[in-house]
Order: C-alpha cells, then sequence, then structure tokens
C-alpha cells in the first residue's frame, strides 16, 4: 500500500484545481492580507492574526496553530456569519480549545496505544486520549507557533505557514519540515495544500480541523444542517474510537450519507457505534480513493441560511465528527455557550490508526519523498 502513497506524493496536488471545482458566484478582487497582535503567550510570544477577504470569503488565522478563528461567508440574502467555531483570546485557546480550527500534525486523528513499528523499530509516542495519541500528542501541532508569509498571486491572496518538526518531538521520529498554504481564490473557495519533507522515515497525516456551523456558530446545533458524503464504507471502531481494521458498508446503518439527510436524522439511533462516539466520529472510506487532484467528496447546507459548503480534496478518508464533546463550558466568539452538536467536523485524512493497521493506505513518508495534500472548501449561497 505504502507505493499508492509515494504515487501521490511524486504529483498529488501541485495543480489548481479546475475551474469547475469552483461552486461560488462571488468573484471579486482580493485585498492584501494584513498583519495584528491577536495575543502573547505565558512567555511573551507573541500570536499574530492574519486577515484575508477574497470573493466574498473573509478569513482570519492565528499563528499559534494555524488556527482558523474566524470564516465569514454571506448568506443568501448577502449577510456575513462567522461559521466557524472559536474564542475571542488566546488564553482559551491555549487552555481549553478541543482543536478549534487548527492544524493538526504530525498525524490526524487516534494512534492505538500511541505506539507503531516502523522498519522493525518500535515508537512510543505522547499519550493524550486514554491509552492512545490523538491529533499528534499533548503538544502537537495545533499547539505550535508558525511562521506566515503572505502572499498575492495573481487573483488569489493566501499565507504560506511554516513549522519545523524536530526529530523525536511527541515521539515521531525525523525532523519534518511542514509548509501548509493556505489561499482564497478570487471565487472565494478556501484551499489548503500541505507538503512536508523528512530527514528519516515517519509517518504523516495532516488535516484541518475546523467546526462548522454554517447558519452561524452561535446559532445553536447543526442537525438540521444536510450532508452528502461521497462514501460507500467507513471505519468501525471500538470502544477507544480506534479502527477494528474492518471496512463496513455503510447501506442500512445511521452513516449512510451517499444521499443527502439532515446530520440530525440518525444521530439518536441505538446503534453500536454510536454508542461508542457518543454520537458520530467516524471515518469515511471515500469512493474516489486516493487522488492526484482534489476531487468531490462532501457537500454540506444548512437550510436556513443557504449557506452550501462543497469538499473536493485528494485524501482517501474523511473524519465526520458531529461536536459531541462540547459540553457546554466553552464561551464562543458571539458569547454564547458551545453545547453537543453546536458544529461539525469534516476532516480530510488518510484513516486513523494507519500505521498499525497493514490493510489502509500508508502513511510512510521517507527521505526523498514530499508528502502532498489537497483540500478545497467551496462555499455559496
Amino acid at each position: 500500500m505504502e507505493l499508492s502513497r509515494r504515487t501521490v506524493m511524486a504529483g498529488a496536488a501541485a495543480a489548481g484545481v479546475t475551474a469547475a471545482v469552483s461552486g461560488t458566484a462571488h468573484a471579486t478582487g482580493g485585498k492584501k492580507p494584513v498583519k495584528s497582535l491577536f495575543g502573547k503567550l505565558a512567555d511573551g510570544t507573541k500570536i499574530y492574526r492574519w486577515s484575508l477577504e477574497n470573493g466574498g470569503t473573509r478569513l482570519k488565522v492565528l499563528s499559534y496553530g494555524g488556527i482558523v478563528q474566524s470564516l465569514e461567508i454571506p448568506d443568501r440574502r448577502g449577510r456575513y456569519a462567522n461559521v466557524s467555531l472559536g474564542f475571542d483570546n488566546i488564553e482559551d485557546y491555549v487552555a481549553n480549545s478541543p482543536y478549534f480550527g487548527a492544524l493538526i500534525g504530525r498525524f490526524g486523528n487516534r494512534i492505538a496505544n500511541g505506539r507503531f513499528t516502523l522498519d522493525g523499530k518500535t515508537y512510543q509516542l505522547s499519550v493524550n486520549d486514554g491509552e492512545n495519541s490523538l491529533h499528534g500528542g499533548a503538544q502537537g501541532f495545533d499547539k505550535r507557533v508558525w511562521d506566515i508569509e503572505p502572499f498575492t498571486k495573481g487573483s488569489d491572496v493566501g499565507l504560506h505557514l511554516y513549522y519545523t518538526s524536530v526529530d523525536g518531538e511527541m515521539g515521531y521520529p525525523g525532523t519534518l519540515r511542514t509548509k501548509v498554504t493556505y489561499t482564497l481564490t478570487r471565487h472565494g473557495d478556501w484551499r489548503i495544500d500541505y507538503a512536508a519533507t523528512t530527514d528519516k522515515a515517519t509517518v504523516v497525516n495532516l488535516t484541518s480541523h475546523v467546526y462548522w456551523n454554517l447558519a452561524g456558530e452561535s446559532s445553536g446545533t447543526i442537525y438540521d444542517h444536510e450532508l452528502s458524503i461521497a462514501g460507500s464504507r467507513y471505519t468501525p471502531v471500538d470502544s477507544g474510537l480506534i479502527p477494528t481494521g474492518e471496512l463496513a458498508k455503510v447501506a442500512g446503518t445511521p452513516f449512510d450519507f451517499r444521499s443527502t439527510k439532515t446530520v440530525g436524522k440518525d444521530i439518536r439511533v441505538a446503534h453500536q457505534q454510536l454508542l461508542y462516539g457518543k454520537g458520530i466520529d467516524h471515518n469515511w472510506v471515500l469512493d474516489k480513493g486516493i487522488t492526484r487532484k482534489p476531487e468531490w467528496v462532501s457537500t454540506l447546507r444548512d437550510p436556513s441560511s443557504g449557506r452550501t459548503m462543497k469538499i473536493a480534496t485528494t485524501e482517501p478518508g474523511l473524519q465526520f465528527y458531529s461536536g459531541n464533546f462540547l459540553d457546554g463550558t466553552l464561551v464562543g466568539t458571539g458569547g454564547t455557550i458551545y453545547r453537543q452538536g453546536d458544529a461539525l467536523c469534516l476532516e480530510t485524512q488518510h484513516y486513523p490508526d494507519s500505521p498499525n493497521q497493514p490493510s489502509f493506505p500508508s502513511t510512510v513518508l521517507r527521505p526523498g519523498q514530499t508528502y502532498r495534500s489537497t483540500t478545497v472548501h467551496s462555499f455559496r449561497a
């Protein structure tokens, strides 16, 4: 399976998404990214916020964790709302954030027992989710300060984000040099291009952890949002939310989103997998598999506002998380308390626990190779 991964590394995602991937009617000129001070860490490190606008989409990004602090899009009447959950201060991001808007690495999702074996050597990772390692460990990429360079290219505007993860950080082998590019296109699409190289064999699975509510981040639950996912199978989990290795059919289960349905339609069905996740917290096996260019895999729509988001990706998997662990203890940017189901995540990725699952597509990266992955979010109303 590693060969297919290398093939994608060699040529995936370098080219732009074709015009057909752009689904929004907004096509205005972009504004040069603006930098402002957002706050300071306890050690005095300054955290900056970059504000971008293009094609009707407004994006605010923090140097801490590469966090999307705000993403505003208009509804069918042209009224803007921030559709991503987050905080209005750096202190809450440091102390309380359940990965709101963050870049995730080195490995998105869970690795069983925080351990894997590569080339005959076993590596023990940071364990931060019961017995398992989640989203790169206790100090993953979401808690690192990224170097950011703004850019304008033709009608596009964006940010290049850089972070170097040293050999042994959170237990992972190899020094990993990571570059993530956020682009707002003239159509208002938000494109993410990931790239990474290593000096020692390692595993990599990068993603973005935005919590979406297309009605607005302080508007209540997303159970009436309409969702489709182009995946005929998913990866069932055990009680620790680690994949069993099975690629189960979604047909006849609450996980069947091949045809559009509301998020809340089957979320209370008495199904063992929903009990394990306290809702949906599962990886879909996308029908398209790994692709060289992003292909459409999911559509999310809020019927009340008309806001619609389509997702295209090169990745073979999509983690759908229905905000099950939002427990009423966090106050968001809109000044309201976030509760269970107030947002959902759609994380493009390789499958969870891939380093321990030989039948899953490989996440191994070796010296001389370049990890590449692209995901595009297209908005319209």
